[in-house]
């Protein structure tokens, strides 16, 4: 047995060198300079992504008060929007109220209820998910 406590390997082996050290901030340097561009863009990108109100799939049917999808002529529903609304004007009225362009108050509030009720496989839901994200 040995009194010897050293470890088996030499401390300068296993400390970076300074190349080492300056090569991995470089590296780290270049993925900020890369990555927050694109997180700008995704941002820009969001703001212009199209939310049909309804989808393609449901075209012609009509929207109630809640936001759910009834058949075309359903007294109390609204008629889907005549173009698809864009995500910055919907990101406007879910975080400072007001209306989406062209409908009158009840007509976006049911509108924005669809909206929000939106799932995947949905047109639009990825735009309205994209909107909830945090951006810092």
């Amino acid at each position: 047995m040995s009194d010897d406590t050293r470890p088996d390997t030499d401390p300068i082996e296993t400390t970076p060198s300074r190349r080492r050290v300056l090569t991995l901030g470089a590296v780290g340097a270049a993925a900020v300079v890369s990555i927050r561009p694109a997180l700008a863009q995704t941002a820009g990108s969001v703001l212009n992504c199209d939310i049909p109100v309804p989808d393609a799939g449901r075209a012609g049917s009509f929207i109630d008060a809640q936001g759910k999808i009834v058949p075309s002529g359903t007294k109390g529903a609204f008629a889907g929007a005549s173009r698809p609304f864009k995500g910055e004007e919907v990101r406007r009225v879910l975080n400072s109220g007001g209306q989406l362009p062209g409908t009158d108050s009840e007509r976006s509030r049911a509108y924005v209820n669809y909206i929000r009720r939106l799932q995947r496989g949905q047109g639009g839901f990825t735009c309205f998910a994209s909107l909830q994200m945090p951006r810092g």
